[in-house]
């Protein structure tokens, strides 16, 4: 293998090895202009898009065991998404992206040693991003401590309330 090709090879490993998520879509017939205003709307998310040969993306792969790639068959042009951080955000920028560019599909993704299939990557794009399933979920973890604080003051306005009343009656009384 050549010098170039050696190091771009160890290049696509330590993306295929170091990024949380890693997805592969399809471009095929895209401008230039299209590609970069991707490359933008992935950036802005804090995800970085290269495209690459597919035969170098499975010898990386193969050279960086890893095996859950040699299941998937890449064909035609392919764009390798990958980063740090929520997943979730960055197939929503894929999903929506493809709306508008039919050229742009998913084929697939890596994410935490699995390999994701279209419908995976389809899902992870209907996610709610890590902020908000972090407020969802502690929306439920506060509800129970919200209901108690609630009951506890209610029982305590009523006896005031039943005190309140005795109070007046006595001086209604007087």
């Amino acid at each position: 293998m050549r010098s170039e090709k050696f190091h771009l090879v160890s290049f696509i490993g330590s993306l295929l090895k170091d990024s949380d998520y890693v997805y592969f879509i399809s471009f095929q017939g895209m401008t230039v202009k299209d590609v970069s205003e991707l490359r933008n709307k992935l950036s802005e998310v804090g995800a970085g898009c290269h495209v690459l040969k597919n035969a170098l993306i499975s010898k990386a792969a193969e050279l960086n065991d890893v095996t859950a790639m040699k299941d998937l068959k890449l064909t035609e042009g392919t764009a390798l998404v990958c980063g740090k951080g929520d997943a979730s955000t960055v197939a929503k920028v894929i999903s929506e992206f493809g709306k508008t560019h039919e050229q742009v599909k998913a084929k697939g993704g890596l994410m935490e040693g699995a390999l994701l299939s279209v419908s995976d990557v389809a899902a992870i794009a209907d996610l709610p991003s890590k902020d908000a399933l972090r407020s969802q979920l502690l929306s439920v973890l506060q509800g129970p401590a919200r209901n108690l604080a609630s009951l506890l003051n209610n029982k305590a306005a009523s006896i005031l309330n039943v005190l309140n009343a005795y109070k007046d009656k006595l001086d209604s009384n007087n």
